[in-house]
């Protein structure tokens, strides 16, 4: 069996809810489910406001197109951003331009629902002639250009609020909830949760015996379909494993899945230390989703300098 687990453990792969297949999933002022409840009178809410600027040195109409550039920037950065003036309790972008000699410099403030900065990026400077014509192409490539830099900056003010709450994953293990295994051949059900369970725990991620109260759910799935013939009378069998991730509320954080062609019944019976390899594999990809999926692993990001 062992020559089995040498081939299962390589066809590996994650697939988040979220950001089309992208591993590093940040989700600045997203929705993270029960942790938000929990923390609903300091994190912001699921929405950034970005007003028509003011102090833009852009008309209106360029000012404007400005805004909804940014949130259309912003949005494809999982973002959600909100073409709009600001109300109470919001959180919103700044956007500022100011002239330097013949230059001018954008520059993108996050501002709390107090109306204190709390991050900002600057972009490059741009030429006052060309800035002053309001020119479509360029606030559109501008706002995709700064949009993965701002989306950073409020990664980082999530994290530097988690850090300071004792109930976030930067302060504790996730509690995590382990449903067993399903659909395998043999004693593949058996084997592969006893295999998981082993693997899984770590000063990190912790298990408990119930659902209720839990961080993240995992489910293991496993399918097995006819493969090809093969060579000399020896046909192949397709596996599939996936490790399903559900966060607390209901929504699946990511699934880690295994793939391979294996001979034809070879896991009728006993797994062996082909399910001891795939779960190892499979517990630090179910990490690693917990990991991204919760933030817990972003660099905080520190207080604006007064003044």
């Amino acid at each position: 069996m062992s020559r089995c687990s040498a081939r299962l453990a390589p066809l590996f792969f994650l697939v988040p809810a979220f950001l089309g297949g992208c591993v590093d999933m940040p989700r600045p002022f997203g929705d993270p489910g029960r942790e938000a409840q929990r923390l609903a009178l300091n994190t912001p809410p699921p929405r950034l406001a970005i007003p028509t600027p003011g102090e833009s040195l852009l008309d209106n109409k360029a000012a404007a197109l400005w805004a909804k550039d940014m949130t259309e920037g912003l949005l494809s950065q999982s973002v959600p951003a909100v073409a709009q003036s600001v109300k109470p309790g919001d959180w919103w972008l700044n956007m500022i331009a100011t002239l330097q000699g013949d230059q001018v410099v954008p520059r993108f403030v996050v501002m709390t629902p107090k109306g204190e900065a709390r991050g900002h990026q600057d972009a490059p400077p741009i030429p006052a002639s060309l800035w002053n014509q309001g020119d479509p192409q360029m606030l559109s490539q501008l706002s995709a250009q700064e949009a993965p830099q701002i989306a950073n900056v409020l990664t980082g003010i999530q994290a530097a609020m988690m850090q300071q709450d004792p109930q976030s994953l930067k302060r504790r293990p996730a509690r995590v909830y382990f449903q067993g295994v399903d659909g395998a051949p043999g004693d593949g059900n058996v084997a592969l949760a006893r295999a998981f369970a082993t693997s899984f725990p770590d000063e990190n991620d912790h298990f408990q015996q119930t659902a209720k109260g839990a961080d993240y759910i995992v489910h293991a799935v496993v399918k097995i379909s006819d493969g090809p013939k093969g060579l000399m009378g020896h046909p192949q069998q397709h596996i599939e494993i996936v490790w399903h991730t559900l966060a607390a509320d209901g929504k699946e954080a990511g699934a880690a899945t295994q793939l391979h062609d294996i001979d034809a019944h070879s896991l009728d019976k006993a797994w062996g230390d082909v399910a001891v390899a795939a779960a190892d594999e499979a517990a630090g990809g179910v990490r690693q989703i917990i990991t991204n999926y919760s933030g817990r692993d972003h660099k905080p990001l520190p207080p604006e300098p007064k003044g």
